[in-house]
């Protein structure tokens, strides 16, 4: 019984990326009626899904805190293709894309999906334990990440509005890379210690115990469906953004709104990734995916859109406004708090909670 449900639920995590592929390739470019969008939403959540279940998979394979970085990076390139995509496409409504999709994604993953897991862990564990050096280092990074792709822009004098020169935005790409190889570096070769998940004593926990480690083969599968499932989560939700401004519109809500919409669509599998992490009390994954999502948001949007601005018509306008900035520098301030004991409580959880629910409160109503 246990091999049957195992071998359908192999059969349908292989099967629907490719039926996303396959759907995408159909509706790229046209409007679709209110039976295609159910459709296409329909088998965007099954893409969601299989690609949860095929990260984990390579995950397990390659180990802690590889597994994390994998998931990260892929979604956010394939998410810098569909802002470079959209601006393109989309004329002077694009100049606030890449500044209002990557600041949802941080405000997603900082507050969101850290509240999420702290809350999930601490409620199911009694409290939520990880490495305050790994996760600090981590804030560390995102912070001045966003501060000077994001903060910077609103000040600066050479160019009129919330944007940057030539030479400005070239220093703000080419910190955002060095930064953020940096941190990978950190991460994966120097101090990999520092991202494992640990125990309640304290002790790093470098494999999981419990289950055989996947073949090389079904990885390198799993790798493949993997950007296959992503590929169609983010192709799919540009797909239905059509009907989603057309509902925002009709709300009478701000065009940024669409913006905070996509992102969450396209952060799900790392949330639902990282809620799995925390109810197996491996918070520390959870923190690795949620802060190596939001800086490689930065590290790779700003860099990729820098260079797109050469070609693409319009503005770029990164700076964010008065409200924006309120809630990302109360944002690193708890999220500094809450990493500096290494241990959380739902307390903890609820106040990244509350500051994610004022975003999209204020997204919807400025």
């Amino acid at each position: 019984m246990i091999v049957g449900i195992r071998s359908l639920a192999a059969r349908w995590t292989a099967a629907v990326p490719v039926a996303a592929v396959v759907l995408l390739a159909l509706t790229w470019g046209r409007k679709l009626p209110g039976e295609g969008v159910a459709l296409v939403t329909l088998i965007l959540a099954g893409a969601v899904l299989a690609a949860v279940h095929h990260a984990e998979v390579v995950a397990h394979r390659v180990g802690e805190p590889f597994g994390s970085l994998v998931l990260a990076v892929a979604v956010t390139i394939i998410e810098v293709a569909l802002i470079v995509t959209l601006m393109a496409d989309g004329g002077a409504k694009s100049a606030t894309l890449a500044r209002d999709t990557v600041f949802a994604a941080v405000m997603i993953t900082c507050n969101g999906v850290v509240g999420l897991s702290l809350l999930v862990a601490s409620m199911r564990h009694g409290t939520a334990v990880f490495n305050p050096e790994g996760t600090g280092a981590a804030l560390a990074t995102v912070a001045p990440l966003a501060t000077l792709s994001l903060v910077l822009p609103t000040f600066t004098t050479s160019k009129p509005g919330p944007e940057f020169s030539s030479a400005q935005l070239t220093f703000a790409a080419v910190s955002s890379l060095i930064l953020y190889g940096l941190f990978v570096a950190t991460q994966t070769v120097r101090h990999r210690d520092y991202f494992l998940p640990i125990t309640r004593q304290g002790e790093v926990i470098l494999a999981d115990r419990h289950a055989d480690a996947p073949s090389a083969r079904t990885a390198g599968l799993s790798l493949g469906l993997l950007f296959l499932a992503l590929v169609g989560v983010v192709g799919l939700a540009k797909g239905v953004s059509p009907a989603i401004e057309s509902g925002v519109a009709a709300a009478g809500m701000q065009q940024a709104v669409v913006g905070v919409v996509i992102a969450l669509l396209v952060l799900l599998p790392e949330t639902i990734a990282a809620l799995r992490s925390a109810r197996r009390d491996r918070v520390q994954t959870s923190l690795n995916l949620a802060l190596g999502s939001a800086m490689a948001s930065i590290g790779l949007t700003v860099p990729a859109v820098a260079l797109a601005s050469v070609w693409l018509p319009g503005r770029l306008v990164l700076g964010l406004g008065p409200v924006a900035m309120v809630l990302f520098t109360l944002t690193v301030v708890v999220s500094s708090l809450t990493v500096v004991p290494g241990r959380a409580t739902p307390l903890q959880g609820g106040v990244h909670l509350v500051l994610f629910a004022a975003y999209l409160e204020l997204a919807v109503n400025p």
